[in-house]
């Protein structure tokens, strides 16, 4: 099935011997997947029928967090200190929304409708704060405060939508707001919602997700995407994930492995970062929007084994968020009452050949030595400190439990000798075939992913050599056999 694609598209990572040339990989079985789901089913209907509070606040999760204001869970003691004393909230209309919604007090509901009627529209953050006081404070609004409020949210949807493709944010601000105004707007809300779901995420994400276009899908935007997630399926019965299986059943492994091994300390409490490029520190924001990210991917599939790993990660009480913008986001979604499995058991390296990332570590320890291919750059993180490497830096090959980390060779030809492990060398040429010689083994021929990732499975030797080279033209044709292979 493999050879009705046309090669740079095709993501068979599998070895594929010379005697056997015909072998799919799952991977490419699953790429044909994801094709496929970008044509939406002639039936789909985007019309919202559940009644307020529609956005987020399912009725078994508002229960929940009930449930947890009555306990004096520590999670609600924290947003309750903020809100009663008086902190300033990073997201006003957002934090009393939800105060509102599960204490009902009256005055929680004014100081967000207070704020929202302020406000412009303008920004997808604001707008989407815009339809969450206007879903989960509905009871509170008088009638004129409704139509003022339904006026700015209508008027910012009526603006053209941001072309960027990657535009997550928005994107999904426009959804929060389509479903707020489902009762005022019932048609120009499902023509929006059918726009964004068919013409951007299937006819234009998916392909990218397909195709490893980047940034298709920013991980900085990863909670936006979630919201957009549960919003969507929580109203119209629509799963995003379901054009694109492959790249949703690993996130939330590769979620949990790429942050850096050891903690950063704010003000407010200790961080788990995210993977960075940016110059400088790293950004207590990004880390509790990852954090909270994580919370979301584990509420929207709780009984997948990667979820319960996740889960297991994040709950360590040494990581709760505390601060204004966390302790929103950190009561909403976190369930200590969810099972979750030893987070030390996801293997020491993750690989993903839907992206050609690769995130490995020495151990799960806080010291251990942790190395990571992402977006094409290459980190080493080791002794407390980052360093991110120039393209084309050598990197001695790191020795991660069964498996050997390493970069691609600046010669032409790599060689290596290994200890009954598996090889990942990074950063080649995307979706190539290379020719990999293995000691006492036949030549054969495997496929980097779309990210550039070269993965050598090895025999059960205790010491083999491993040479590879890319497989390319031979110049001056075949006069001496085309098995001779070239960088």
């Amino acid at each position: 099935m493999c050879g009705v694609l046309p090669r740079p598209l095709c993501r068979c990572d599998t070895i594929v011997s010379v005697r056997r040339p015909v072998l799919v990989s799952l991977a490419c079985l699953t790429f044909l997947d994801l094709l496929s789901g970008q044509n939406p089913a002639a039936d789909d209907d985007f019309h919202v029928y559940r009644d307020a509070p529609r956005l987020l606040l399912t009725p078994q999760r508002l229960r929940l967090l009930q449930r947890e204001r009555e306990r004096q869970s520590p999670r609600w003691e924290q947003l309750d200190s903020l809100i009663t004393g008086g902190a300033p909230m990073a997201e006003p209309g957002f934090a009393w929304a939800l105060y509102y919604q599960v204490t009902r007090q009256p005055n929680a509901a004014k100081q967000a409708i207070d704020w929202a009627l302020l406000k412009d529209a303008a920004e997808p953050g604001v707008l989407r704060q815009l339809a969450l006081v206007f879903d989960w404070c509905g009871p509170a609004l008088t009638p004129a405060q409704s139509d003022r409020l339904a006026v700015k949210i209508e008027t910012a949807l009526a603006k053209p939508a941001n072309t960027s493709v990657n535009d997550v944010r928005g994107q999904s601000a426009r959804v929060f707001a389509a479903i707020a105004l489902t009762d005022r707007l019932p048609d120009q809300g499902n023509a929006i919602l059918g726009e964004i779901v068919q013409k951007w995420w299937r006819a234009q994400i998916v392909p990218q997700l397909a195709a490893n276009l980047k940034p298709a899908l920013p991980r900085e935007q990863r909670y936006a995407l979630y919201e957009m997630l549960h919003a969507l399926r929580d109203n119209v019965k629509v799963d995003l994930r379901e054009s694109a299986a492959g790249y949703f059943k690993d996130l939330p492994v590769a979620h949990l492995t790429g942050h850096y091994p050891a903690p950063f300390s704010a003000p407010e409490n200790e961080f788990l970062i995210p993977v960075y490029l940016h110059d400088g520190n790293p950004d207590p924001t990004d880390a509790a929007m990852s954090r909270a990210a994580g919370l979301a991917m584990v509420a929207y599939d709780t009984n997948a084994l990667e979820s319960q790993f996740l889960q297991g990660w994040l709950m360590r009480d040494r990581f709760v968020m505390r601060g204004s913008l966390g302790a929103v986001y950190e009561f909403l979604w976190a369930n200590p009452y969810q099972p979750g499995l030893n987070y030390d058991q996801v293997p020491l390296v993750f690989h993903q050949p839907y992206t050609g990332e690769v995130f490995a570590r020495t151990s799960w320890d806080e010291d251990a030595t942790w190395i990571g291919y992402f977006e094409g750059r290459l980190q080493l993180f080791r002794n407390g400190s980052l360093q991110t490497l120039r393209a084309g830096a050598a990197v001695n090959p790191v020795q991660v439990g069964t498996a050997t980390v390493t970069n691609a060779p600046a010669q032409d030809a790599a060689k290596f000798r290994l200890q009954n492990q598996t090889l990942f060398v990074l950063g080649l040429a995307p979706r190539s075939e290379y020719a990999v010689e293995i000691d006492d083994q036949e030549l054969e021929f495997l496929n980097t992913d779309a990210g550039g990732t070269l993965r050598v499975p090895t025999s059960d030797s205790a010491d083999v050599g491993v040479r590879v080279r890319r497989r390319g033209p031979i110049p001056g044709g075949c006069e001496s056999g085309c098995d001779k292979m070239i960088l």
